[in-house]
């Protein structure tokens, strides 16, 4: 699947992010507390009801944000989760492309620059300052040093994940 880094405001992302929490810990707190009560309506009072009628709430506002996803208000958010996503399915894989990158394998070159993007991204999204780790600052120098070599741009676009499966998880 390809994924391609897109740039959203800041600012916006985390507006909207804060937004969305709130309504769904909204959601959650109305949807449990109304199951709970027809619940204990109708069965009678008992902690098993009210704990099912919370987890009924928390299905019925999954359900309604899975619905909601796709709508063009939710696209910076939608995104973040997404890019949550490659990066966690990279970073399964930092080992094994970590030692490719000493073979100057460009798949490698590519998922790790994307890799490394994707969490300055990430970070600046949050309003984080990105990490300053000495080592992730090396790997960050020797990326832009080998793709200076080999006549790569510096950035990486878009990436497709399933480049991954030639690599064995370390």
């Amino acid at each position: 699947m390809v994924f391609n880094l897109e740039h959203h405001d800041p600012e916006t992302y985390r507006r909207k992010a804060r937004m969305i929490s709130f309504a769904m810990a909204g959601q959650l707190i109305i949807f449990g507390l109304l199951f709970s009560m027809l619940l204990t309506s109708t069965f009678g009072s008992s902690l098993w009801l009210n704990v099912l009628g919370v987890v009924l709430g928390l299905l019925a506002t999954s359900a309604l944000f899975a619905v909601l996803r796709e709508r063009p208000w939710m696209a910076e958010v939608r995104y973040v989760w997404q890019l949550k996503h490659h990066l966690s399915h990279v970073s399964s894989y930092l080992a094994p492309l970590r030692r490719e990158l000493e073979e100057n394998n460009r798949t490698a070159l590519d998922l790790l620059t994307f890799y490394h993007q994707g969490m300055a991204q990430l970070a600046e999204l949050n309003g984080r300052t990105a990490n300053s780790d000495p080592e992730r600052l090396a790997e960050k120098s020797q990326l832009k040093i080998k793709r200076e070599e080999q006549g790569l741009p510096p950035r990486v676009e878009s990436v497709d994940t399933q480049d991954l499966q030639a690599f064995k998880r370390g």
